[in-house]
């Protein structure tokens, strides 16, 4: 029992309860006696050096939470309320030092690495703040719920990295521009997304494969078109395909349906929203290798054409030929396909205005009648924000960096 009445916890409650109500004299009188009888109570020195400071006493107030990291210093809150009453008191190179004494024993403590940023830049060291930055928020989940006044330390700490990253990107600009005037004619796509990752401007995807991964492919979100010869054929025939898409529509063909369709019971995560559901519907051509004959039969130009192509074939798996339709207000959210031995092949039929599609770090919109090919095993999401249907041909085709041998062995192992 203490002397001040009750056990520590209860002087330290009574002490609490009247440092809210402002009765600081009170507060630091329980606190004081706790302690001549408890000198290595940690918390009483912790709440005494701030009750102090509260009251104007300062120099009182700091000593006590100097004395709370010595009897308490395996803990980071003393340590942090030491940075926070140096800070107060002007002192940015000792709040620093306390700062780090605090990350040394918990370095995921986000109150103490977002003030370790704020000291830094007091301190005319920008760079380091924002190296802590990038560091900090490449491990932070964006949808973490936060309080307001750590929320507001994180908003403006991205919005610093932003605007640094804009300004650097600048001036990156003016780089790629000279080597661009001594390299005419040379594609820059590649330079300009290293620049833009440089500036901290573009994030890096990787392949996030459901089933089979085929190693040293580079993860490319949107491949060139030249390296798919056969893009020009496609693209001829778009009347005629999207003709043969709308005929289904006025027969009110009920070969369509729900693209997602999980069984129940199972986990669903993102799909939740549509699964089953006739927002995101499919009219499948080929279905898992599987040519579906009444189907080509309803769009004959469009099977004999696909027949044609020199598209992904693996037995009872490949290719996978079907009209997407995506109906108004609807999105897609981000996931990842199966396989980077394959290429995802649009050909947009009907796209209204408001539609777009992002692979990685890359957004684009269709345009009708030209074809692209992306890795949909790199997150990539799609969106119609429109009032109007959006429809596309959606066709697997290998991926044009394997060699026919790898080919081969895909087509074998599966």
């Amino acid at each position: 029992m203490s002397a001040a009445g009750g056990s520590p916890q209860e002087v330290l409650a009574r002490a609490s309860q009247a440092r809210r109500e402002g009765r600081h004299a009170a507060a630091i009188a329980d606190l004081r006696e706790l302690l001549d009888q408890q000198p290595q109570f940690g918390p009483g020195w912790n709440m005494l050096g701030l009750t102090q400071l509260e009251s104007g006493a300062s120099k009182e107030g700091l000593a006590s939470l100097r004395r709370a990291t010595e009897v308490d210093g395996a803990a980071p809150i003393p340590w942090f309320n030491l940075a926070n009453a140096q800070r107060a008191l002007g002192d940015r190179a000792g709040e620093l030092a306390s700062l780090e004494q605090a990350l040394s024993r918990d370095p995921y403590f986000l109150p103490a690495l977002l003030a370790k940023g704020e000291a830094l830049i007091a301190l005319d060291r920008l760079p380091e703040a924002l190296e802590l930055y990038r560091l900090l928020f490449a491990g932070l989940p964006k949808e973490q719920q936060l309080p307001d006044s750590l929320k507001a330390k994180v908003d403006a700490a991205r919005a610093l990295l932003d605007r640094h990253g804009a300004e650097q990107l600048d001036a990156f600009s003016v780089a790629l521009e000279a080597v661009a005037a001594t390299h005419p004619g040379e594609d820059l796509r590649r330079a300009r997304a290293y620049a833009e990752q440089r500036a901290g401007r573009r994030q890096v995807f990787q392949h996030r494969p459901h089933a089979g991964h085929f190693p040293y492919l580079p993860a490319i979100e949107y491949f060139d078109r030249e390296l798919f010869p056969w893009f020009p054929e496609l693209e001829r025939e778009t009347a005629t395909i999207r003709e043969e898409l709308v005929a289904l529509w006025a027969a009110d063909d009920p070969n369509f349906r729900p693209y997602v369709t999980y069984a129940p019971g199972t986990p669903l995560n993102e799909w939740a929203d549509l699964n089953w559901s006739p927002r995101w519907s499919a009219w499948f051509l080929w279905e898992d290798g599987k040519r579906n004959e009444a189907n080509c039969a309803r769009c004959p130009r469009t099977a004999a054409l696909i027949e044609r192509l020199p598209l992904l074939d693996i037995p009872g798996k490949a290719p996978t030929v079907m009209f997407s339709v995506l109906q108004p207000h609807t999105r897609i959210p981000p996931h990842t396909g199966s396989t980077n031995a394959r290429t995802t092949i649009h050909l947009p039929l009907i796209v209204p205005p408001h539609c777009g599609f992002r692979v990685g770090a890359e957004t684009r919109e269709w345009r009708e009648g030209e074809a692209w090919a992306f890795d949909d095993t790199i997150e990539h999401e799609a969106w119609n924000d429109s009032d109007h249907v959006r429809a596309i041909l959606i066709l697997d085709g290998w991926n044009p960096l394997l060699s026919e041998a790898e080919r081969e062995v895909v087509r074998r192992i599966g």
